[in-house]
């Protein structure tokens, strides 16, 4: 019975390109692993197993069209609201899990963003919000 094993064991998904001195020592290494510890070796096949993988990519740091990251964005926009403003947990959880969606470009998010700049400018026009208000309230 064979067994199919995902590309994904391997973490570049090609199987290792060893020298002469790291078989030896891969041969050496696999001969003193526990019973137990082979059965996995086995089952994705011995010469399928790196003893000696490759350090992974660093994690991609995503940023906005600005260069922000969501936790740049969400310090900024703390900073520019009233200190004497009290924002609850779920208020502060709100916004930071948006900046996230946003730069994340999550569409769900994406769809909270649009719908929140539409309505904003909605209110403008019908008189609910002061252009030269918020301009003021923003400095």
């Amino acid at each position: 019975m064979a067994i199919n094993i995902p590309a994904t064991v391997y973490r570049d998904s090609t199987p290792p390109d060893l020298t002469e001195e790291q078989e030896k020592l891969k041969k050496d290494l696999y001969d003193k692993i526990p019973a137990r510890r082979k059965k996995f070796i086995d089952k994705i096949g011995y010469e399928n197993w790196d003893p000696f993988p490759k350090p992974n990519d660093p994690m991609e740091i995503r940023r906005d069209v600005s260069k922000r990251t969501s936790q740049e964005l969400f310090r900024e926009y703390f900073q520019t609201r009233p200190k004497d403003e009290v924002q609850s947990n779920a208020y502060r959880q709100a916004v930071l899990e948006l900046a996230i969606g946003i730069i994340g470009r999550d569409e769900k998010y994406l769809g909270f963003f649009d719908f929140a700049v539409w309505y904003y400018h909605l209110l403008q026009q019908e008189g609910y919000v002061e252009e030269n208000a918020a301009q003021e309230k923003e400095q």
